[in-house]
């Protein structure tokens, strides 16, 4: 024990030399933080400028887009022809056009039914999506109130202009996310995933540094010679660290923002703190495996980058192939994210999260693989000079 105290005394004095390690952490988190739960306001994109271009001039496009500019969305800049709208599309002052077309009211009193064309910047898939929801939306309500006139001046009772303009009733339930706030979405896994990155580059950074510097000796020497408890001491700060960093991340999304939690608080730290320490684990493999910085640096950058598209919250990693399938189990954020899935979402206790906590310890044993090397490594200190 002595051992391992002695080195986190010399961890937290290198600490105190370079408050980069500390002070770095600490700035990414709040800076991601406030970024993802600021930047979205409500939850979803706001004022999006939507380019229209109206060649009917009715009252029925007319009240289109006056409903269309007053939604929280939409923020309508209008233009006399296609060509206008098609050029400030392309230098991004707009992220769609919907051209309505000339005769559209006329086509709706007549029940004909009305063609309206929507281009959409695919370059920026999210707001252009919202947008062509909410002018499809603008434009069911409107055309639905000129045919309800339309029924009325026909005689034809509510009931029966009910069962024209709404012939089936759907009965929509949100799971998961019931407020729809993309915010929420977003918060739930980025950030729990930026906090893996940190710490996966930060660990490799701080025993690769012992190397570099040329220290390697003095920490084995500080250990008895003996690499667990030389890599075991200077985790345990970044243990303290990273957990309190997670632990508080929680709080605020659970507790202060009221994010959906439909499980246990509780079991939600206990995700967060596995998560932790099975991304140092990562680190202290990559490191292990290869014993110089710049290099160990690069696949740990690459390694938090994947782990993002292979995680499951933004791509349905059961539809890949089964090889894809394979290597996301590499990724302790997928894991995490599973947990999250059954204990956040449908509440469904420890039953449903146990397999995953299994997943997440069984990152602890693959820093065994390669102590061995990095103890050779620090011997010998064979970090390349430049």
């Amino acid at each position: 024990m002595k051992k391992y105290l002695d080195v986190i005394k010399r961890e937290l004095e290198i600490w105190r030399k370079r408050p980069v390690y500390f002070l770095g952490s600490i700035v990414v988190m709040l800076f991601c933080t406030i970024f993802y739960l600021t930047f979205l306001g409500d939850g979803v994109p706001s004022k999006l400028p939507i380019g229209v271009v109206d060649y009917d001039n009715s009252s029925l496009t007319r009240n289109f887009i006056r409903q269309l500019n007053s939604t929280q969305l939409g923020e309508v800049i209008m233009y006399d022809d296609y060509a206008s709208a098609r050029k400030d599309m392309e230098t991004g002052e707009i992220t769609s056009i919907c051209v309505l077309p000339e005769g559209m009211y006329a086509d709706v009193q007549a029940q004909r039914k009305p063609e309206f064309t929507f281009y959409v910047n695919t370059l920026y898939f999210l707001g252009g999506s919202l947008a062509y929801k909410d002018i499809l939306t603008m434009i069911n309500l409107t055309s639905g109130a000129v045919k309800r006139q339309v029924f009325r001046m026909k005689g034809m009772s509510e009931y029966a202009i009910m069962g024209q303009l709404r012939p089936v009733d759907i009965d929509i339930h949100m799971i998961g996310n019931p407020t729809m706030n993309y915010g929420a979405y977003l918060a739930n896994m980025m950030l729990p995933g930026v906090l893996q990155m940190v710490i996966v580059i930060l660990v490799i950074y701080s025993l690769g540094t012992e190397l570099k510097y040329g220290t390697s000796g003095h920490l084995l020497g500080i250990s008895g010679g003996k690499i667990l408890p030389a890599v075991g001491g200077k985790m345990a700060l970044y243990t303290l660290l990273f957990t309190s960093l997670g632990f508080s991340l929680m709080l605020l999304l659970y507790w202060v923002m009221g994010f959906p939690l439909k499980g246990s608080l509780a079991l939600m730290l206990l995700d967060m703190f596995l998560l932790v320490i099975a991304s140092e684990a990562v680190g202290i493999v990559i490191i292990g495996c290869v014993p110089v910085l710049r290099f160990a640096l690069s696949i740990g950058a690459l390694y938090s980058v994947m782990a993002f598209s292979l995680t499951g919250f933004t791509l349905p990693v059961d539809a890949f192939p089964a090889a894809i399938r394979g290597i996301s189990e590499i990724f302790p954020l997928r894991h995490y994210y599973l947990f999250y899935v059954q204990n956040g979402i449908f509440g469904t206790g420890f039953a449903g999260v146990w397999k995953e906590i299994v997943h997440l310890m069984l990152f602890q044993l693959l820093p065994f693989l390669v102590l061995v090397r990095l103890k050779k490594a620090y011997i010998y200190q064979n970090y390349p000079k430049q």
